[in-house]
């Protein structure tokens, strides 16, 4: 090996053992604009991983409060790279402020996949946020002139009447329009998957909330899908995809691009994170966020998944301010209210390696 070579072999691999994760590639950020139907069907096929179980429906977010970060990391963050996230619709919030060039969302459970192709079809479908949430909820579509107020349309809909009729016409284009018009192979089983998603917000409307079966969280009222739309950061917006029609519209970019990337994976699992790794390096992209919720207190009930989630972790091409964003739920112990907290992909990374990193007690202490 020659001196030059055997010297950037040193450098990355200082990075490495420093950080816990790869340094950013050299070359320009090549990320993609857009991707086709077939890529982008191609991306869910090759680097998911086998569905596993969760006990909970999580049909949208109970997370409160997830939009206080925004404007701290907005002050470092820069448009561009690409985005991690778990969960449903929440990651549309975090992909409107920080507008990556692509977003990558990985659960362990297939029905948030199906559920993130069910938010896709509508999306691009639909002319604007009234259509959508008329669409989503299947009652009457209200009519308005100008731009609305997200409290506006969602006190509208709470006074609409579900038809089971509208609801029905809906999934069908839905289906149709997922399997013929962009050519995804969904299965009969996926089919029913997106049905009983689609039953939920039907059911339920504007007054959805986040379910759970079994484990902590019974007791709890979590908020409703009408509430988590029309929060704002605490500061000075509402950054949700539904706060205005410029927000609904960037979102719907997104999506008719196929930039919105919906995977099954376990983050503990041996495939998908370090698959979304080797695509974001080979495309010269670093992972500027990593939305992680509170999966990290799951793997942490296990001695060994939470050292393989920051083992895949080290294989992400990141800099100085790649950022994770997670919610602490049950802060009991931890001398932490429910709130959502920050820390850099370095710091945590390279408390991992140094043996500095034991518990969730202590991920919680690197967080601010």
């Amino acid at each position: 090996m020659a001196v030059f070579g055997r010297f950037v072999f040193a450098v990355f691999a200082l990075t490495f053992l420093l950080y816990g994760c790869g340094p950013p590639p050299a070359r320009p950020e090549a990320l993609p604009h857009v991707l086709t139907d077939q890529d982008f069907w191609k991306l869910i096929t090759d680097f998911s991983e086998p569905e596993g179980y969760f006990s909970s429906d999580n049909f949208l977010s109970n997370e409160t409060g997830y939009q206080d970060v925004i404007p701290v990391l907005l002050e470092t963050l820069k448009p561009g790279g690409a985005y991690i996230g778990v969960g449903p619709e929440q990651n549309f919030t975090y992909i409107a402020a920080f507008q990556p060039r692509i977003a990558f969302i990985i659960d362990i459970r297939r029905q948030n996949m199906l559920e993130h192709l069910f938010y896709k079809a509508l999306m691009e479908t639909s002319a604007d946020r009234t259509d959508f949430l008329s669409r989503l909820f299947a009652r009457p579509k209200v009519e308005y002139t100008v731009n609305p107020a997200a409290e506006t349309l969602f006190n509208a809909y709470r006074l609409g009447h579900p038809s089971a009729a509208l609801f029905e016409a809906n999934l069908r284009r839905v289906i149709e329009y997922l399997k013929n018009q962009k050519g995804f192979k969904l299965t009969d089983q996926d089919e029913a998957g997106i049905r009983r998603v689609a039953q939920a917000f039907f059911k339920s409307g504007p007054e959805l909330g986040y379910s759970f079966i079994g484990g902590y969280g019974d007791f709890r009222r979590w908020p409703s899908y009408a509430e988590l739309m029309t929060e704002s950061d605490g500061v000075s917006r509402n950054w949700n995809f539904l706060a205005n029609e410029e927000q609904f519209r960037l979102i719907q970019r997104f999506q008719k691009d196929n930039l919105i990337v919906p995977l099954v994976g376990d983050f503990a699992g041996p495939k998908t994170i370090r698959a979304v790794a080797q695509y974001v390096r080979e495309h010269g992209g670093t992972v500027r966020t990593f939305y992680a919720s509170n999966v990290e207190q799951y793997l942490f009930r296990d001695k060994e998944n939470w050292k393989h989630f920051y083992d895949n972790v080290a294989f992400l091409p990141a800099n100085s301010t790649s950022t994770f964003i997670r919610y602490v739920l049950d802060a009991r112990g931890y001398g932490r209210p429910r709130t959502t907290l920050i820390s850099s992909i370095w710091s945590t990374m390279d408390a991992y390696r140094s043996g500095r990193l034991h518990d969730y007690y202590d991920l919680m202490k690197l967080s601010r």
